[in-house]
């Protein structure tokens, strides 16, 4: 369990930031799902719901998902479960359970960039920005490769397009973690293919994108994709799998989600 020696609930993000920043162990309290399988000494917890960041709506185009805004809402909201076929949705439902979905928040998923994050390897197939406080707005991918700074995620930002995608994952039983989850997706004939779970933090496999994209998608261009894939991202070793295994169940996993997509544009 964590402790906290002091709570505050700011009225603005301005002040968020401020408390956020004037000490080291100051930290952003969101859902608190993770914060209690560990043990933490919190000089303050800076609790968020005054802020109104608990929202899926659209705006100018967008998506936009404010930070408290819980996995089980993303789950279920119509916006997400009627676009991108759904990968949004998909990449949760296997997360544990409803009851620790209803207590994950989306900004605490997202700015920790957990390697074993379902969500942060199926955002990162769409065209998804992050808006933080003091850094500004970023596409994630820009975000996942910078160092860690002390900042406040408000938002994200998912670029409403008519974009197919796909999400799958392998666990050893129903409730762990991925040992490796993938997700693919297509508009326009310009494909992304984002893997996670490698364990590291998930990551675009950009050479085998670009080969999908300017070839498009023949039987050889996708056995050579996901062998590409599996051959340009890293992989390593946990107590959930070797790296050899992961590098094999890629090519596989990326195989099978290209498969899909074709199979929704065909729809």
């Amino acid at each position: 369990m964590f402790t906290i020696l002091d709570l505050v609930q700011p009225d603005n993000l301005a002040e968020a930031y401020q408390i956020l920043s004037d000490k080291r162990n100051n930290t952003i309290l969101g859902g608190c799902a993770f914060l209690k399988m560990g043990k933490k000494r919190i000089n303050t917890g800076v609790d968020l719901t005054k802020l109104k960041l608990n929202y899926i709506q659209e705006t100018d185009g967008f998506i936009e998902i404010g930070a408290m805004t819980s996995l089980r809402d993303i789950e279920t909201h119509p916006l997400l479960t009627e676009h991108y076929n759904g990968v949004l949705p998909q990449s949760l439902r296997d997360i544990i359970g409803v009851q620790f979905r209803n207590g994950v928040t989306v900004g605490a998923s997202v700015y920790s960039k957990y390697g074993f994050s379902d969500l942060i390897t199926a955002l990162l197939s769409l065209d998804t920005e992050v808006e933080l406080f003091k850094a500004g707005r970023m596409p994630l991918a820009d975000f996942l490769s910078k160092p860690k700074e002390k900042d406040l995620l408000v938002r994200l930002w998912i670029k409403k397009t008519k974009r197919q995608a796909s999400y799958l994952s392998f666990r050893n039983s129903a409730s762990d973690y991925a040992v490796l989850n993938v997700a693919v997706s297509m508009l326009n004939n310009r494909w992304t293919i984002a893997v996670g779970a490698r364990p590291s933090k998930a990551a675009i496999a950009i050479s085998a994108s670009a080969l999908l994209s300017l070839e498009g998608a023949t039987s050889e261009t996708i056995e050579e994709a996901a062998k590409r894939t599996s051959e340009e991202l890293s992989f390593g070793t946990n107590t959930r799998g070797t790296a050899t295994y992961r590098k094999a169940l890629c090519r596989a996993l990326v195989k099978r989600g290209i498969m899909e997509v074709l199979a929704c544009k065909s729809n």
